[in-house]
C-alpha cells in the first residue's frame, strides 16, 4: 500500500528504512551526544561559584520549558521560565539568566542574552562556542557551556548539572541518561522487527489515528508536546498533546466504531482521512493521586468510545532518564510512522 496508506511492511524494508538512514542514525547516537557535551562542558563551569545565591533565577529563549518542567519544582528562589524575546521586567544584577540554545539560538533569544548583559544580570549560555550568540554573552558576569551537537536534550543535561553545583537544581546522573537513550536506540533499532520493537508497534498503533498524547507528571507532559511536534513534521497529520480537561471532549466526541465496516477496505479510499483518534499514555512512573485519576478518567472514557489506547513505559532510574527514554522511543515512532506512509525524510 502506498500513497496516503500505511503500508506496515515498509518498517522492516530494508530500502525504506534506508531513505531514513540519517534521521535514525542521529537518534542513536543521542546517548553519545549527551556524554560529549557533558564532557566538553567539564572545564567551563570550573567558576560557578562567582554568582553566588541570586535573588531570582529566568530560563530565557524557546527551550526554558524544559527547565522549568525540572527546576521549578526543586529551586530555592524564585524561577521563572521566560520562553518569549527579552527579559521580565524586574531582572537585574542580583539575579541569574540560564539560556539553552545549542543551536546557536534565535533573534528572541538573542535578545534576551544582550538583554541581560546590559544589566548586568549573571549570564550562563549553553551554546556552540564560536556562536554570534557566545558573542552577545561575552561579559564579566557570564559563562559560556560549550555545546557542539545542536542536541537540546544533552545541552539541558549539562545546564542542569550546572545548576545542581550551584544548588539550584536536583542532581541530574548524565550517564543514566545517556544509558537510558542507549536502552532506547537498542529496542527501537531499525533492524529490529515490528513484533520486537515499541517504537514500529507505535507506529502502526497511529497508522489510520489521530494521535492524542498525554503526559501526566510536567516532565511526561513535556515529552508528549516534543513528540506530537515530531508526529506533525513525520507523518504530516494533526496530532494533539493536552491535559486531560482538554482531550477529554476530543474523546468523547470520537464517532463510532462502525460494526459494519468492511474490515478490507482501504481507510484512506477516496481521499479519506483519519478521524478516529488513539490515546497514546506516556508513563514516567509518576505516582502521584493527580495523575492516577486523570490517567483512570482518559482511560476509562477511550474504553467508552472505542479508542485505542497505547502505554509507552518509562520507569527505571532518575526522572531525566524517564523524559529521555520517552522522547526517544516517541522520535524513533514519528520517523516510522513517515516511512510507513511513504514520507520519508520529513525531519
Amino acid at each position: 500500500m502506498g500513497g496516503d496508506g500505511f503500508d506496515d511492511a515498509l518498517l522492516d524494508d530494508e530500502r525504506a528504512l534506508t531513505a531514513v538512514d540519517a534521521d535514525l542514525r542521529r537518534l542513536a547516537e543521542s546517548g553519545a551526544r549527551v556524554r560529549r557535551e557533558v564532557e566538553a562542558a567539564a572545564d567551563a563551569g570550573a567558576d560557578l561559584e562567582m554568582f553566588g545565591r541570586p535573588r531570582a533565577l529566568v530560563a530565557a529563549g524557546t527551550d526554558a520549558r524544559l527547565l522549568r518542567a525540572v527546576l521549578e519544582s526543586w529551586c530555592p528562589v524564585p524561577f521563572v521560565a521566560w520562553p518569549g524575546p527579552g527579559l521580565p521586567g524586574w531582572a537585574g544584577s542580583i539575579d541569574l539568566v540560564v539560556v539553552l540554545a545549542p543551536g546557536g539560538g534565535d533573534s528572541g533569544t538573542t535578545a534576551a542574552v544582550t538583554e541581560a548583559v546590559r544589566r548586568g544580570c549573571g549570564l550562563i549560555v549553553a551554546c556552540p562556542p564560536h556562536s554570534m550568540l557566545a558573542e552577545h554573552a561575552a561579559s564579566r558576569y557570564s559563562i559560556v557551556l560549550p555545546t557542539h551537537t545542536g542536541d537540546a536534550l544533552a545541552a539541558a543535561v549539562v545546564m542542569m548539572q550546572a545548576m545542581h553545583r550551584m544548588g539550584l537544581g536536583p542532581e541530574v546522573n548524565a550517564e543514566s541518561v545517556a544509558g537510558a537513550l542507549d536502552a532506547v536506540a537498542i529496542a527501537a533499532s531499525p533492524g529490529r522487527e515490528m513484533s520486537d520493537n515499541p517504537a514500529k508497534e507505535l507506529a502502526i498503533t497511529l497508522a489510520d489515528a489521530l494521535p492524542l498524547v498525554w503526559g501526566g507528571s510536567v516532565l511526561a507532559a513535556r515529552a508528549a508536546r516534543r513528540v506530537v511536534e515530531l508526529f506533525r513534521r513525520y507523518s504530516g497529520r494533526p496530532a494533539l498533546a493536552a491535559d486531560a480537561d482538554h482531550l477529554l471532549p476530543v474523546l468523547a466526541s470520537s464517532p463510532g466504531h462502525d460494526v459494519f465496516a468492511d474490515p478490507f477496505t482501504d481507510p484512506y479510499e477516496q481521499g479519506a482521512a483519519p478521524v478516529r483518534p488513539a490515546l497514546v499514555i506516556l508513563d514516567d512512573g509518576s505516582d502521584a493521586a493527580a495523575v492516577r485519576e486523570q490517567r483512570g478518567r482518559l482511560v476509562t472514557a477511550a474504553e467508552q468510545h472505542g479508542v485505542r489506547v497505547h502505554t509507552v513505559r518509562a520507569t527505571d532510574g532518575p526522572d531525566m532518564a524517564h523524559y529521555a527514554s520517552l522522547l526517544l522511543t516517541g522520535s524513533y515512532a514519528a520517523v516510522y510512522l513517515g516511512v510507513g506512509l511513504g514520507n520519508p525524510q520529513r525531519g
